[in-house]
């Protein structure tokens, strides 16, 4: 069944709102998306937190295989053309970004496949950076989980989960962020194939994010955590930031990723939406 309905001006537009909004509160999204919860950021009764680093030259890139920076050109300007515009080249996986399910797995979801309501739902942020510090290696545990657990109850269905290493405060400088050792192996933090089993398994998460260039550690070679996530069908957020600015639950995560026919992933504006 379609409906049309043709709405004009201010009055239009609330009534779209209040459609949209009861639309919202009827679907399964989940536990953490409440009634008019676009409704309360449209009236700023929410607080908007952007989870996202702006595009540009300097972003991180996976810095392994035919990977390049992003780039950017003008190619009109209002001085000559009346007009700006420019172009932009840049691999898929680079700056804040999802992984799609088929990123790792045949056959699976490419970015344009993945549905809205996989792309909203409650933020689960479990902060590991003290444990960070001591050790760059550091992985997830299910054990962290089940502490994150025990002072904030379990983690519910169809949560997103988001790991705060406190990687970001190399975000501004490449070398550190990437952290090559003398042999060329990358040293960052990640999740675990246990803690990521656990999560898909027994809490039914729609996906995962970090801090950090991936869901993997540094040292990974099998890339494990990817394909345990991306198997059953869920994406990896990678290079998110302002992770430190969010509390442990009580978030509602929006993703919105480019819309790439066919893509493995592709780049993703972010935002994190917490009541007043």
């Amino acid at each position: 069944l379609t409906i049309r309905i043709k709405l004009k001006g201010e009055y239009g537009m609330k009534m779209f709102l209040q459609m949209f909004t009861l639309g919202i509160t009827l679907f399964p999204f989940g536990q953490g998306l409440w009634a008019g919860v676009l409704e309360d950021v449209m009236k700023g009764k929410a607080i908007v937190i952007d989870l996202t680093y702006p595009l540009n030259e300097k972003n991180a890139y996976w810095p392994v295989g035919p990977y390049t920076p992003f780039k950017y050109e003008v190619i009109a300007n209002l001085k000559k053309d009346k007009v700006f515009s420019g172009k932009y080249s840049t691999p898929e996986h680079l700056g804040t970004h999802i992984d799609a399910p088929n990123h790792f797995e045949e056959g699976l979801p490419s970015v344009d496949q993945i549905p809205f309501e996989q792309l909203i739902g409650p933020a689960v942020v479990i902060d590991v950076t003290d444990k960070v510090e001591r050790d760059a290696d550091y992985t997830l545990s299910p054990s962290d989980i089940l502490l994150w657990e025990k002072d904030n109850g379990q983690i519910p269905e169809g949560a997103i989960v988001l790991l705060n290493t406190g990687w970001s405060k190399r975000w501004h400088n490449y070398d550190d962020y990437k952290n090559f050792d003398k042999e060329g192996s990358m040293h960052f933090p990640g999740y675990s194939k246990e803690s990521t089993s656990f999560l898909v398994t027994k809490r039914n998460i729609k996906g995962i994010g970090i801090d950090t260039l991936s869901g993997d550690c540094g040292t990974s070679t099998d890339f494990v955590v990817h394909h345990t996530i991306n198997t059953a069908g869920k994406f990896i957020l990678e290079n998110v930031a302002n992770l430190d600015k969010l509390p442990s639950k009580g978030a509602t995560l929006i993703i919105a990723p480019i819309k790439i026919e066919g893509g493995s992933g592709g780049q993703c504006r972010i935002w994190a939406i917490l009541p007043k």
